[in-house]
């Protein structure tokens, strides 16, 4: 029988006025000074006054599509369940089989509601999940009432991103030189007392006496657990008496064991390169690169040390202090019989020396700075006392590391291919919207590993988007085309020589590839990127106009914007490109995109709810017609890099001027996508958009469509079908030869070509 065996068989019912000395409170002070601690949660899962929790959002589990593809394995996994190889019996489980896929989900707070642990199966037909499976019954469909989703994933323990992503430990797993050096150094007595240790407390009250300072603490581990998860630091005689009173209600509602694992989980054990670590499973890893099970005698006895003066005592900072007050931890382990007198003198006459591992972040700081911003502003009050929060987000997990990932590894293949670019400034932004909603699925705004504060390219990046907007020159087009009659996608565009006055001399636009091709199809236009045609477009409805729909669309222009405007040549944001793009995929409306979708505070209670919300900014047939448009862009044209088999994407290139920058945005599934590519410093990338943006755009939203729910965008029922004559632009019977099929808003259909006489051809757009 171990130690930890034979000190869980101690009796804990033992009341007498000792367990209050010390604490300096009564019974009736929890009336006044402590909630009541409810019996069925877990010192886990219950989260402090002074704590924040930001979640993930949960993922939801669409009938339709295969396992693989929504990474169920892989999101399991990354949330800390476990596979089994029956179905499962405890929550954090998973059994993966062929006919069904059994899942225990924990009790989790999801979508502002609090959900009990519950066991689902799905259903299988050949790795297609076909609907719910529950035990003696034949699979049924999956209803909107049995919404199948998965916990959300905690992302980080602070707002602020400086927390390091934390090694959780199970007590049971862990050997007893671990954990035991921690008693030995903080409170021998855990095991015996009932939350305040009055023989502890008294030693210390006259010590410090003595000392006429504070020298030595009487504080149990269960009262540390106390002061640094709920309570304010600040040493008063209020707080010790509160402190002492929750401690003790504390002991009876939990386990002796379950608070050690909670201490040893959340203990504070100093800053690494900005980054506060907690736990110590993370210090195990941080100060000594290796999990907490493998630590030495040694290594434990020098980690518990450091819970004295986490800072002070750090081995990367005055390992000789360490050493000190790690020798007397090991002698205090030889007094109490927990070590033998020869593996003492080993482990002391062992070096320290520390084998620092850099301390991962639980979420970028980027991302984590957006959400707190949100936060901030629905409860600056709260924000501002430095109270916690528990924070709902709406990233999906998976994409947002699916993403870091993929540019991370897109960047340095750039360095690899283009010499000049090894020793530059390059950079990227990637930002991942919902189509149905605007809720930010993932953003990556620079390196993971940059530092809180660190410039975030998603919203605050102003580059030359280049040909990326001229969808939404086409928009206004075929929406209201100022004050003519708007154009279709078989309308004639003279691609030829053009000059345009302007401040400082007449503008002479010029296509990419210096050619001119004559009358072009508007579709052919938008898709191979014809930029003459693109400002032809624009001067026929209107500069002002087509302005009026850029700034409708939620992208910024100065009040007097030059003509090139409508080739890119004005700064926008990742974000703002993302935000005008989900237009295509409403179609018509324009989603505000959003990270957040409730802050609580710490014991549930609503604080702030962010709804999705939206505005028309266009005719939604005009809308799809100019995605469909997009389509033929991906099929046929110049954002060919976007095309993923099986998947209907739309989708632009845009490329700045000198090629300074590189862009690819679209949409496909439920998920729109903006990928910018460039150099910090503004220097010349030198590289187009399909060459440099496409290729990252596709990989990322190759994991991300088949992971998402499926959703397609409907044809409106004023958008028709109908045959044109390529040559005149007129309509003709189906199947002719030299026409092709078109939509066309119902009230905006080109001439019909009639049999008897000659017809003259539509008007080319000069």
């Amino acid at each position: 029988m171990t130690l930890l065996t034979r000190t869980r068989t101690r009796t804990r019912t033992r009341w007498d006025v000792a367990r209050y000395v010390g604490g300096f409170a009564v019974v009736p002070l929890t009336l006044i000074l402590m909630p009541a601690l409810a019996a069925a949660a877990s010192l886990e899962d219950t989260l402090g006054r002074n704590e924040t929790r930001v979640l993930s959002a949960p993922v939801p589990v669409p009938a339709g599509c295969t396992v693989e593809q929504l990474a169920l394995d892989e999101r399991l996994e990354a949330t800390g369940y476990r596979r089994v190889h029956q179905r499962p019996t405890s929550p954090g489980e998973y059994f993966h089989g062929r006919e069904v896929y059994w899942l225990y989900r924990r009790a989790c707070r999801a979508s502002g509601h609090d959900h009990d642990a519950e066991l689902i199966g799905l259903a299988l037909d050949r790795g297609r999940i076909v609907g719910l499976r529950r035990e003696g019954r034949s699979p049924q469909p999956i209803r909107k009432e049995d919404e199948v989703w998965l916990e959300p994933q905690l992302l980080s323990e602070s707002l602020a991103g400086d927390r390091a992503e934390r090694v959780r430990l199970d007590l049971s797993a862990l050997p007893e030189r671990v954990w035991r050096p921690v008693l030995a150094a903080e409170d021998a007595r855990f095991f015996e007392h009932g939350g305040v240790d009055a023989r502890a407390t008294a030693r210390a009250v006259v010590r410090n006496l003595l000392a006429f300072r504070v020298v030595e603490g009487g504080s149990t581990i269960t009262q540390q657990l106390v002061k640094n998860r709920d309570l304010s630091p600040r040493k008063t005689l209020g707080r010790k008496a509160s402190e002492a009173v929750r401690a003790v209600e504390l002991e009876k509602e939990h386990s002796k064991e379950e608070i050690l694992e909670a201490y040893l989980n959340t203990v504070y054990l100093g800053h690494v390169g900005g980054v506060a670590v907690h736990g110590l499973g993370t210090a195990a890893r941080v100060y000594f690169s290796r999990a907490a099970a493998d630590l030495t005698l040694a290594e434990a006895a020098a980690l518990a040390a450091m819970i004295q003066g986490p800072n002070r005592l750090s081995p990367l900072e005055d390992a000789d202090a360490l050493r000190g007050r790690r020798d007397w931890v090991l002698e205090r382990m030889e007094e109490l019989g927990w070590a033998p007198a020869e593996e003492v003198a080993r482990a002391k006459a062992s070096p320290l020396r520390a084998r620092p591992a850099a301390p991962g972040r639980q979420a970028p700081v980027h991302l984590l700075s957006w959400v707190r911003e949100e936060v901030e502003r629905g409860a600056r009050g709260r924000a501002e006392k430095g109270r916690g929060f528990l924070v709902e987000t709406t990233v999906d997990p998976l994409l947002q590391a699916v993403a870091q990932r993929a540019t991370e590894e897109h960047l340095e293949a750039l360095r690899r291919r283009h010499r000049r670019l090894r020793d530059s400034s390059l950079a990227a932004a990637v930002v991942l919207l919902d189509a149905r909603t605007g809720a930010v699925l993932a953003a990556v705004g620079g390196p993971a590993d940059d530092p809180p504060g660190a410039f975030d390219r998603v919203r605050s990046a102003r580059r030359q988007p280049g040909s990326v907007v001229k969808p939404f020159v086409v928009l206004e087009a075929m929406d209201e085309c100022g004050r003519r009659d708007p154009l279709t996608p078989s309308s004639r565009i003279a691609d030829e020589p053009l000059s345009i006055p302007a401040a400082g001399g007449a503008w002479e636009p010029r296509n990419f590839d210096g050619r001119f091709l004559g009358p072009v199809l508007l579709r052919e236009a938008l898709a191979e990127s014809r930029n003459v045609p693109a400002v032809r477009i624009a001067r026929w409805c209107g500069f002002d106009a087509t302005a009026a729909r850029f700034r409708r669309a939620g992208l910024d222009l100065p009040a007097t914007p030059p003509p090139s405007f409508v080739l890119g040549a004005v700064e926008e944001t990742p974000l703002a490109v993302a935000r005008a793009f989900t237009v295509f995929a409403t179609p018509g409306r324009v989603l505000e995109p959003h990270p957040v979708a409730r802050a609580s505070a710490p014991d549930g209670r609503p604080l702030e709810r962010w709804r999705p919300s939206s505005k028309r900014v266009a005719d939604p047939a005009a809308a799809y017609i100019v995605r469909d448009l997009l389509r033929t862009a991906v099929e046929e044209g110049t954002a060919a890099a976007g095309s993923i088999a099986g998947v209907e994407v739309a989708a632009k290139t845009g490329s700045s001027s000198d090629l300074r920058d590189a862009w690819f945005a679209g949409h496909a599934g439920s998920v729109v996508a903006v990928v910018w590519v460039g150099l910090d410093d503004g220097g010349r990338l030198g590289l187009t958009g399909a060459a440099a943006a496409g290729p990252l755009w596709r990989g990322i939203m190759t994991r991300a469509v088949p992971a998402r729910p499926p959703y397609e965008v409907e044809r409106p029922d004023d958008v028709v079908e109908r045959w044109v004559q390529e040559r005149t632009g007129l309509l003709v019977r189906p199947g002719r030869s030299g026409a092709r099929p078109e939509l066309y808003r119902e009230g905006d259909l080109p001439r019909r070509k009639r049999w008897w006489r000659p017809d003259a051809p539509e008007p080319i757009i000069e």
